[in-house]
């Protein structure tokens, strides 16, 4: 029997938080590089020159700069997605009059998965905004668009933007994170659900039994299907909130524009080396600690029901 509906969101909130944790831990000196290289595009060669740079620069410290925002993000994040998409799974299944608990189609779950991006996007804007702030504050002062000598803490970046913008200065880039998210985890969900299905084909079993490895691999494709959709809005996204902490308020359609003019199609794609690399270990890893945790709680909660 399944479990109560405000147990199971209980637990999709909780193994969502939890496949957060493992993404962040694994993947997090490449999503560094990925807002160092978005944001200045022309201050390094490539990917090992911006990973190896920061290394000399500040140690390992700088490329786990921002973590602990990012956890914070991908904690809430993926902990309201999560929730979300088993949420707006039932809806679909509402709207396409289908029985509570029926299996639905890959493709309806990359719906579910794409609108329960809206909720998510709330969720995940300001911590982000805080997270690129701190990763590109050295290139910042580097680059003279601030003063240099800045304490770049979660608590003084938090500071900075409550006095210069009050509460909805969190919310810069809240546009182009939803114009990312909504369609990216349709791709996202829609290509790892679609992965599974056709190792489970493969390997004559249910999707629950294609075993740790194809999971992994099923997240990672889902991760990577994601951003070569939608990289250049994400490109579009780092640069808003990091150069509005230089006083620039412009918006989305301005700034892809001045980049296109200013620097070519190219630099919307700067970075997406660290990204890709990135995206197996990082989506892997979420999506096995959700799926373990997640079955570990159903079946201790199905346990309890049954005593």
């Amino acid at each position: 029997m399944p479990p109560h509906p405000i147990i199971q969101a209980v637990i999709d909130f909780s193994a969502g938080a939890i496949g957060g944790t493992a993404c962040v831990l694994s993947g997090q000196p490449f999503d560094t590089t990925k807002v160092k290289m978005q944001t200045f595009p022309t201050m390094y060669r490539g990917f090992v020159h911006c990973f190896t740079s920061t290394y000399r620069q500040v140690g390992l410290s700088g490329l786990y700069k921002g973590a602990t925002p990012a956890l914070i993000a991908n904690i809430s994040e993926n902990a309201v997605l999560f929730l979300s998409y088993g949420l707006c799974q039932d809806a679909i299944r509402f709207v396409s009059r289908m029985d509570k608990g029926a299996d639905l189609s890959d493709i309806q779950k990359a719906s579910a998965g794409s609108l329960a991006s809206i909720f998510s996007s709330m969720a995940i804007c300001p911590t982000e905004l805080v997270k690129c702030r701190m990763q590109a504050m050295h290139e910042m002062e580097a680059s003279g668009k601030i003063a240099s000598g800045q304490r770049s803490t979660v608590w003084t970046v938090v500071k900075t933007v409550l006095k210069t913008n009050g509460p909805l200065g969190f919310y810069q880039g809240l546009t182009s994170t939803m114009a990312r998210e909504i369609p990216g985890y349709f791709c996202f969900f829609g290509a790892y659900e679609l992965c599974r299905s056709k190792f489970a084909q493969y390997m004559s079993t249910d999707k629950d039994g294609i075993g740790v490895l194809p999971l992994m691999f099923s997240g990672g494709f889902g991760g990577a299907c994601l951003w070569l959709m939608v990289y250049p809005i994400d490109c579009v996204k780092s640069r808003i909130q990091v150069y509005s902490l230089a006083g620039r308020q412009e918006g989305f359609m301005k700034t892809f524009k001045g980049i296109v003019r200013n620097e070519g199609i190219t630099a919307l794609y700067s970075g997406l080396t660290p990204t890709m690399i990135r995206t197996f270990p990082a989506n892997g890893a979420l999506f096995l600690a959700y799926e373990m945790s997640r079955k570990f709680m159903m079946e201790t909660a199905g346990n309890c029901g049954a005593s």
